[in-house]
């Protein structure tokens, strides 16, 4: 017998659109499907989400893919349409309640969501499940976004779903380390980051050119990193990682408002100097009262050709900073080569060479972390009268 229309329907539910990653069907982008000379031939209407979308061709290539085994099926003809504005508000509607906002204003009031409408922050609801680990450091040079880009990484092979927030406003890096040449796809306002190695990621990168600087005050950045929390299409992340500049200034006093629950995660070298400075950033963290949960000692040793361990910023710095602080030291990361070369060419060492030895430590970070727990528990359920 020819498949019917709800078999279809159930078939292409498991077509996830390349860049939202929800079932098209969820997301009502299948329009129409036709069987035609006895089931043999299928015609199927998408409608995309943007005209001149680049993963069309990928689109395609899925729902072809899905349809092709159902019983007497031999053909699949996708034909390609955009979406009106009113369904564009229902995806945004549809995606705003999968971000943790409940459809923010427009399933109040119908009008247009965005930072300034009212949408709360979804990191800030009691269900979400959102770990947020806040990477800092006291200092620039210490290899913090290396450090942030790789874990974040690790994390996602180990099958948890991860988005990296490049909150470095001033020395944006994150995107050029993964890999990442596309821009953000803009849905009726709301920002879907691009995803590399199962990372999604945001940064001011993506809105202005390598060579540009940002020049900011305070208060644009605090709206920056507000609008990258409540713009964005982050769909609830087991992991958030937030690539803090370095030092204490506006950014990280703005986490301590937007990202009251972050664990904060302090990198610093073995030297002496690293360790002193790094100190003012996890005493910031205590200050605002975001957890501070361990230290992540970088550039531990570099492996010579003869096999040997050169420990060329000295030695013990890691392990005094978190005796000092009262936390665990959770890694040493080897000084490799590789490592930077990965950043340079957007191919991070976790997944270009996951059994080298940096790759094994990353990987052993992520575990340790995993480990570790939310050091806040939320209970939605249990409220003050």
């Amino acid at each position: 017998m020819p498949a019917t229309e709800p078999q279809l329907m159930e078939a292409l539910r498991a077509v996830l659109d390349p860049e939202l990653h929800i079932s098209i069907v969820e997301l009502d982008m299948v329009k129409n499907v036709a069987v035609e000379d006895g089931g043999r031939r299928v015609t199927v209407t998408v409608a995309l989400t943007v005209a001149g979308c680049p993963m069309r061709t990928e689109i395609t290539e899925r729902v072809t893919s899905a349809l092709l085994p159902l019983d007497g099926v031999e053909e699949v003809d996708v034909q390609l349409t955009v979406m009106t504005e009113t369904e564009l508000s229902a995806v945004r509607q549809k995606m705003g309640a999968r971000n943790g906002n409940g459809g923010g204003a427009a399933a109040a009031g119908g009008q247009p969501l965005g930072h300034e409408k009212g949408v709360p922050n979804p990191f800030m609801n009691p269900e979400s499940r959102t770990r947020i680990l806040g990477i800092s450091s006291g200092k620039g040079g210490v290899g913090k976004s290396s450090v942030s880009v790789n874990l974040a990484v690790a994390l996602a092979q180990a099958g948890h779903s991860v988005g990296i927030l490049d909150a470095d406003v001033y020395g944006f890096s994150v995107p050029k380390m993964l890999g990442i040449d596309g821009d953000p796809v803009v849905i009726d306002d709301m920002i879907v980051p691009p995803v590399a190695y199962g990372v999604s990621c945001i940064s001011i990168g993506f809105f202005v050119g390598d060579d540009q600087p940002v020049m900011w005050r305070g208060p644009m950045l605090h709206k920056a990193l507000e609008q990258f929390l409540v713009d964005v299409y982050w769909g609830d992340p087991e992991f958030l990682v937030v690539d803090m500049p370095p030092g204490t200034g506006d950014v990280a006093l703005s986490m301590s408002q937007y990202l009251p629950r972050s664990e904060i995660y302090v990198v610093t070298t073995p030297q002496a100097a690293a360790q002193r400075v790094a100190q003012r950033t996890a005493y910031m963290a205590k200050k605002v009262n975001m957890a501070l949960r361990g230290v992540i000692e970088n550039m531990s040793w570099f492996t010579g050709d003869d096999g040997k361990r050169y420990e060329l910023f000295g030695r013990g710095g890691g392990a005094a900073l978190a005796a000092d602080l009262g936390v665990p030291l959770l890694a040493q990361l080897p000084l490799v080569p590789a490592l930077r070369e990965g950043g340079d060419v957007g191919r991070p060492i976790t997944a270009s060479d996951p059994t080298s030895d940096a790759a094994v430590a990353f990987e052993a970070l992520a575990k340790a972390i995993v480990a570790r727990g939310a050091t806040r528990v939320f209970r939605p359920e249990l409220t003050i009268r």
